[in-house]
């Protein structure tokens, strides 16, 4: 057996980054994919097993796709991917540029890069795609309404295509990631809580990976929150 793939998109900070390490630390060779050039070059630097760079920017969705082909051409094919791009605003006064950014990444972006690489599995026969979505999927906010719907969009999507792999009978994995707060530059705002290390959400995220679960909360006690969120009624919710 030889060393399994993986390409992370939006490798350059955050989680994405931290991810990467772990990747690389349980052997896999790593297409690191972001906009920041230099920061992709100095994670490169950092890990030792054997990794691929390219800069794509999914907000250009049909250069991004061109150049994800490319990639995964370059690194002869690969096994996971995981779709950690996105961008978050704390946005009330709804400006208009941010609410469109946040679309254009998190949602047109995501799904050019989800459709690349589903058909790229449904070829291969297996794979798996790993999507970074969020607690904030689960109800809208008033403060930042386009992340959060964006976030369901992330669930929502990546259901479909689970269902559309139950249909087509392939061993496509398809795996939804909903941390709650981690201690990166997406995690915006006062009196944040239960706010968790990089590290530790990246490699609860990894077992995640390893075990091919449909669905992971990350730390798990952010399952607590979302089941509250989901039951709590509008007029709870509204005053919050």
């Amino acid at each position: 057996m030889g060393m399994k793939k993986a390409i992370v998109i939006g490798a350059s900070s955050g989680i994405g980054r931290e991810l990467a390490k772990v990747l690389s630390q349980n052997n896999y060779i790593v297409g690191l994919v972001g906009r920041r050039t230099e920061l992709l070059s100095e994670l490169q630097r950092e890990i030792p097993t054997k990794t691929y760079t390219k800069r794509i920017d999914v907000a250009r969705t049909t250069e991004a796709i061109n150049l994800l082909e490319e990639l995964i051409q370059e690194m002869g094919g690969m096994d996971v991917i995981i779709l950690s791009s996105g961008v978050g605003f704390i946005n009330p006064d709804l400006i208009w540029e941010q609410e469109k950014e946040t679309i254009d990444i998190n949602v047109s972006g995501f799904v050019a890069v989800a459709n690349v690489v589903f058909k790229h599995f449904c070829k291969q026969g297996s794979g798996q795609i790993v999507g970074m979505s969020s607690i904030a999927a689960i109800r809208g906010n008033c403060d930042s309404p386009a992340y959060n719907a964006s976030k369901a969009f992330v669930s929502n999507y990546l259901e479909g295509l689970r269902q559309k792999v139950s249909k087509l009978r392939l061993s496509i994995a398809v795996t939804d990631i909903q941390p709650g707060f981690v201690d990166t530059a997406m995690a915006k705002g006062n009196g944040l809580f239960w706010v968790a290390p990089k590290e530790k959400a990246a490699w609860q995220i990894f077992r995640a990976i390893k075990s091919k679960k449909k669905h992971a909360y990350i730390t798990k006690r952010w399952r607590i929150i979302a089941w509250l969120l989901k039951i709590m009624p509008d007029w709870v919710y509204n005053r919050l």
